[in-house]
């Protein structure tokens, strides 16, 4: 007897503003209205700033107060798991656009053929329908047309399997901006979820630097040891936080941009970001399989 085909997932999209974007928020919205298949749950929140007056069934929340990304995100799955029944919880950057209508159906169609993929990334590509290198996760931004396996994803554009998030936790809010993803993405590869890299699947996005949040460069390097002291086994701590140290010296950062960064990195040093739960040496060898070890 043949067993029925899977259901096919419901999917809940979840959007940060500041309130400063929207005429990129509302063409977003209509973006995603504009997608195939049955309507996504959709929930726009407001990071400590009144909520803007949105047309359509998107539902608006204002936060008490700016509670940085991951902390936002998490705010929105928590909604999802409350007012919605959700499978797919999908991130978007108030300021982006899905060109295409088939990407939520594509995207169904991902995590229903492979119940083992947690997460999927989205390309992000600019007014000229380039990607920048950043955005691409692999090392040395390869090809971003080639999609596969991947040990991480891109924050302004990514669907992750509400399964994992119940399984391996929510963002890390401690980290407020930057490096929340990867650490989310080390977890789900340790418990054995796989990541994947869709560059048929496209979010427009204007070309900008992340070095415009202020917040940027203290964070970053604040972040990458707080990542390193939860995720990794005791003997990598050290070489990845070396080989990020000189990275960024051969970036060559302006010098403000780069005592800030260093006093990040020193703070994360001196600080606890619990919980410390590294992963296992086969999620270590996996990664390294995907070309990318944990110590790049």
């Amino acid at each position: 007897m043949n067993s029925p085909p899977p259901a096919t997932p419901t999917v809940g999209v979840v959007i940060l503003t500041m309130g400063d974007r929207d005429k990129e928020l509302h063409a977003l919205l209509e973006s995603v209205a504009a997608q195939e298949g049955d309507p996504a749950t959709v929930v726009v929140l407001a990071q400590g700033v009144r909520p803007p007056r949105l047309r359509g069934a998107a539902t608006t929340i204002q936060l008490p107060e700016n509670l940085g990304i991951p902390g936002g995100r998490n705010a929105g799955v928590q909604w999802l798991r409350e007012h919605a029944d959700v499978d797919v919880v999908l991130v978007l950057d108030d300021d982006g656009l899905l060109p295409q209508t088939d990407t939520l159906r594509l995207l169904r169609e991902a995590f229903t053929t492979n119940p083992r993929l947690g997460i999927v990334g989205l390309r992000i590509a600019d007014e000229e329908g380039i990607s920048q290198r950043r955005h691409v996760p692999r090392l040395g931004g390869a090809d971003p047309l080639i999609s596969g396996p991947v040990t991480t994803f891109l924050g302004g554009a990514h669907a992750i399997r509400m399964r994992v998030i119940d399984q391996v936790g929510d963002f890390p809010a401690q980290f407020f901006y930057a490096h929340e993803e990867t650490d989310l993405a080390w977890r789900a590869l340790d418990a054995g979820w796989e990541i994947d890299y869709r560059a048929d699947l496209v979010l427009t996005h204007p070309r900008t630097a992340p070095s415009r949040h202020a917040v940027y460069y203290r964070n970053t390097g604040r972040n990458r040891v707080w990542l390193a002291k939860r995720r990794l086994p005791a003997v990598l701590v050290p070489v990845y936080l070396a080989s990020w140290a000189v990275y960024t010296l051969v970036q060559r950062p302006p010098l403000a941009g780069l005592k800030s960064w260093w006093a990040g990195f020193f703070e994360g040093v001196r600080t606890a970001c619990p919980p410390r739960r590294p992963m296992r040496w086969r999620t270590v060898w996996c990664m390294t399989r995907l070309g990318r070890p944990p110590v790049i």
